[in-house]
């Protein structure tokens, strides 16, 4: 058994040499500006890599992941990387990508107790709560493959309630918000059709009182 990860260093040394032969100009290409135009937020799952399953070359996709592909208005990292992709990258979509089968949903409909990550899964258990008399009586598999669903969407909705998205619709910069979830099984995205792209679907008590958009409150 190896004790060190020397051949994934090697392994690194032949892709890269790899990658100048078809392209000498190719790292520093890449060195030279960061202008992506997709921010994807998915999750920590090593079997879902944003870059690859679009087909896109690195450069072209900021990226922040986590276990079950969550918004939390509690989590500063992904708060840091959406006001940073938003605000300095100008990025115009950010895509939140889960994906079926996800064992962070799936731990979550259970009643074990894993450690300290079930802190970060009560939001899930909290989602399946609120629509429980829809899901009750689904096989385990369809019931997991729902909540996976539902789980998207309810980020979608979270990230549509953070200030810097709202800060940017309210200044008219483009930016849509996207849904979508990944099959493992054949490699196939599909679009959960729950896109925002202005902050009128929200209920106004989320509105934020920004500069750019005063907030009406009656008295």
């Amino acid at each position: 058994m190896m004790d060190n990860l020397n051949h994934l260093l090697l392994a690194n040394q032949t892709w890269a040499a790899s990658k100048l032969e078809g392209d000498p100009e190719y790292f520093s290409r890449l060195a030279a500006q960061q202008k992506p135009e997709i921010l994807w937020i998915g999750c920590s799952d090593s079997r879902v890599p944003a870059n690859e399953i679009v087909n896109l070359p690195p450069g072209e996709i900021f990226v922040q992941r986590n276990i079950a592909n969550q918004v939390m208005h509690t989590d500063i990292n992904c708060l840091s990387v959406v006001q940073y992709a938003i605000d300095i990258l100008q990025v115009k979509h950010v895509i939140v990508a889960g994906h079926y089968g996800c064992g962070g949903v799936q731990a979550a409909l259970t009643n074990e107790e894993y450690g300290i990550v079930d802190n970060w899964l009560r939001s899930i258990k909290d989602l399946y709560a609120r629509h429980e008399p829809d899901l009750k009586g689904l096989p385990e598999q369809k019931l997991l493959d729902r909540m996976c669903e539902l789980n998207v969407a309810e980020q979608v909705n979270n990230l549509a309630k953070t200030k810097a998205v709202q800060r940017a619709w309210a200044r008219e910069q483009e930016l849509h918000l996207h849904g979508w979830i990944y099959a493992i099984q054949d490699g196939i995205l599909q679009d959960l059709d729950v896109t925002q792209s202005g902050a009128a679907a929200l209920p106004a008590i989320y509105h934020m009182n920004t500069p750019d958009n005063p907030m009406k409150t009656g008295g």
